[in-house]
Order: C-alpha cells, then sequence, then structure tokens
C-alpha cells in the first residue's frame, strides 16, 4: 500500500502479480506460473487487479510506475494450453478474456495519468506486445524479440495491438507486422521507434526502474497534460490542438512546478519538482 506521504510502501502479491511502491514509484512485475509469463485467466486477472490499484494509487502519492516480469520473458501472450481446453470444451467462453480482462487491462493501462514504462527482457508476443506497447517509454534487452503472432494462429488483431502499431510505424509496416508476423528485434524496435533504449540483457528492470524514478521525481502535471496532448494529437485538427495547448500551457503556468523550473534556470541549478 502507499503511504500518506507517496514515499514508500511494502511489497504485495497481487495472485500472478507483485506490485510495490517506493518513493512515488510503482513497479508491477509479473511472475506467472508458466515459462515465458504465458497471459492465463490466474495472471490476467492480477494484472487488471494490479492496474486498477494503480490507477487508484496515483491520486495517493504515485508519480510514475513501471511494468516489469519476472524470468527470462516479458510475455509469451496468451495461455494457449488453456485456450486450447476452452476450444475443445467450452468454445462459446474461448474469447471471454477479451470482454473480462484484456479490454478493459488495455484501457486502464492506457488511460493512466502518470508516466508507464515497461521494462521487456526476451519474448514480447500476442497480448504480451499489446501490454508492452501501452507503456509511454520502453526499453529492451538486447535479446529481446516481439510478435505480433495472431496471423499465425489464423487469427486477427486484439489488446490494442494493431491500434497501437499503426499510430506509431503507419499502416504499411504494420501490414507486414499483422500479416506475416515476423518476429523484430529489440535493435529494429529502437530503429522503428517502438523502443526508447536498448539495454544489456538482464538489465531491462533496472534500467527501466531508473528511468521511472527519473520521471517520478518531475513535474508530473506537466506529463499528465503532455499524455493527454499524446493521445489526441492523432485525430485533433490543427486549430483544435494549438487551442488545447494554450489552454493547457495556461493551466500548467499557475502551478508550483513551473514556476520553480523558472526560477531554477535564472538561478542556474535543478530544479527541485513537488508534483504540483
Amino acid at each position: 500500500m502507499v503511504n500518506h506521504d507517496g514515499t514508500t510502501a511494502q511489497a504485495d502479491r497481487v495472485y500472478g502479480v507483485t506490485y510495490e511502491v517506493t518513493d512515488g514509484v510503482a513497479v508491477l512485475e509479473l511472475s506467472g506460473s508458466g515459462s515465458g509469463n504465458p497471459l492465463d485467466a490466474h495472471l490476467r486477472g492480477s494484472l487488471l487487479q494490479a492496474a486498477r490499484r494503480l490507477t487508484t494509487d496515483t491520486a495517493r502519492g504515485v508519480r510514475a510506475a513501471l511494468l516489469t516480469a519476472r524470468g527470462k520473458h516479458f510475455s509469451v501472450g496468451q495461455d494457449l494450453r488453456e485456450h486450447a481446453r476452452l476450444l475443445e470444451t467450452a468454445p462459446a467462453k474461448a474469447f471471454a478474456n477479451l470482454p473480462t480482462h484484456f479490454n478493459p487491462l488495455v484501457t486502464e493501462l492506457s488511460a493512466l495519468r502518470v508516466p508507464l514504462v515497461v521494462a521487456v527482457e526476451g519474448a514480447c508476443v500476442g497480448a504480451g506486445l499489446g501490454i508492452a506497447l501501452c507503456g509511454d517509454v520502453r526499453v529492451a534487452a538486447e535479446s529481446a524479440r516481439f510478435a505480433t503472432a495472431f496471423g499465425n494462429l489464423a487469427l486477427a488483431s486484439d489488446s490494442g495491438v494493431a491500434r497501437a502499431l499503426v499510430r506509431q510505424l503507419g499502416p504499411s509496416r504494420t501490414s507486414g507486422l499483422m500479416l506475416l508476423g515476423d518476429r523484430f528485434s529489440a535493435r529494429e524496435a529502437a530503429e522503428w521507434g517502438l523502443v526508447h533504449r536498448v539495454v544489456p540483457d538482464g538489465s531491462a528492470a533496472a534500467a527501466g526502474l531508473a528511468l521511472a524514478r527519473r520521471l517520478a521525481d518531475g513535474p508530473t502535471a506537466g506529463y499528465r497534460e503532455t499524455k493527454a496532448l499524446l493521445r489526441s494529437a492523432g485525430t485533433s485538427t490543427l486549430p483544435a490542438t494549438l487551442e488545447r495547448e494554450a489552454v493547457v500551457q495556461r493551466r500548467l503556468g499557475a502551478t508550483d512546478d513551473h514556476h520553480e523550473a523558472v526560477t531554477a534556470f535564472l538561478e542556474r541549478r535543478a530544479p527541485l519538482f513537488r508534483g504540483h
């Protein structure tokens, strides 16, 4: 739980997800029961619960978050053994995980008002990729590999993967990735702009935590408004964007953090942001 002053908290295990808050940074770590963190009902449900808890905690002192995973892989996506059993025994329920887990999870993570860093080791595939794409900043290990995977299963797309890739890569490259299902490396992801930083294997979580701590020390209100502007950037007209920016800048100009930043610049020192 987050302390009232937003500084430290105990580590809690929410089923298959470890949730810990320290000094305003929430860390969510996937720790599924199977190799590769397959997103079975247990892990999906616990991650959704943790994401909802994170949304609540952002109003209680959390200023940035890190999503990472225990083990060699971030997530291989949907648990296909579980899926196969449902196709055999209860086909009508085989895709119930979309409205009950994946859709609300992607919605929750995408709507976070604080910066979300995602750290990826190993495989990040299918719905796992969709979850990773909810982050604002992504760090990937050298040997991390990504794939949409849906086409190889005679499916289309879920977890917002197609939408996120089109918005970030454009329709041409996304079509190739979705239809051909080719894997792509961390270096390729960085070249395309999907990954902010590539780091040595085994260090993605540490690098991601360093970035999350840096963001937690930053101007929280400014980050919140920046995220809102970025979400609307692809659909707003230029006049609407300019008008909204003017409103946002005036609002942020009244914050303590803005005045601190200007004063620190003039005094040639680093600003001390307090998040308001």
